[in-house]
């Protein structure tokens, strides 16, 4: 990989740091459509997500060790829950999510937009909401119920996504 370089940039007294264009790949291709299939293909977020239309239900598109890696959309306010056994990853691909938090009778929010991740910890109550649909990946310990220690109208079953 080619060094960085410092540039000037003349409309601007900022310097910016540059790698040679040989360093940057760009993809073109249109985005595939979801190809399901075996754990070892390359998924696309994006795709996975164009195959489901429901919030708050989790669908799998990976599984490594002990975790599994979930995307699901969301919208509105979801319940307070935690799970005890394990920490939580949301990672945010597209709108914003907010992770209200109770932890040793002290609330706060955790704001996340486009590419921002947030590790709740194991046994922390926090409830996810979103007021415009959001688009989000999940990571947590295979077997972890999505409302935790609340259960509720809004637990949902493990769901794969179809092949194609």
């Amino acid at each position: 990989m080619a060094p960085l370089t410092r540039e000037i940039d003349p409309n601007g007294p900022t310097p910016t740091l540059r790698r040679s264009i040989s360093d940057v790949r760009v993809d073109l291709a249109p985005r595939r459509e979801w190809q399901g299939g075996h754990m070892t293909d390359a998924r696309n977020l994006f795709a996975a997500l164009d195959v489901f239309d429901g919030h708050w239900q989790p669908h799998r598109v990976a599984s490594l060790n002990d975790e599994d890696v979930k995307v699901v959309k969301v919208l509105g306010e979801f319940v307070w829950h935690s799970h005890p056994e394990t920490d939580e990853l949301f990672l945010v691909l597209a709108g914003e999510l907010t992770i209200d938090l109770r932890e040793d009778g002290v609330e706060r929010a955790v704001v996340l937009g486009p590419h921002d991740l947030f590790v709740v910890p194991r046994g922390v109550e926090h409830r996810p909401r979103a007021a415009v649909e959001t688009s989000a990946v999940l990571v947590e310990r295979r077997g972890t119920v999505n409302t935790g220690d609340a259960g509720g109208d809004l637990t949902s079953p493990l769901r794969e996504l179809p092949d194609a």
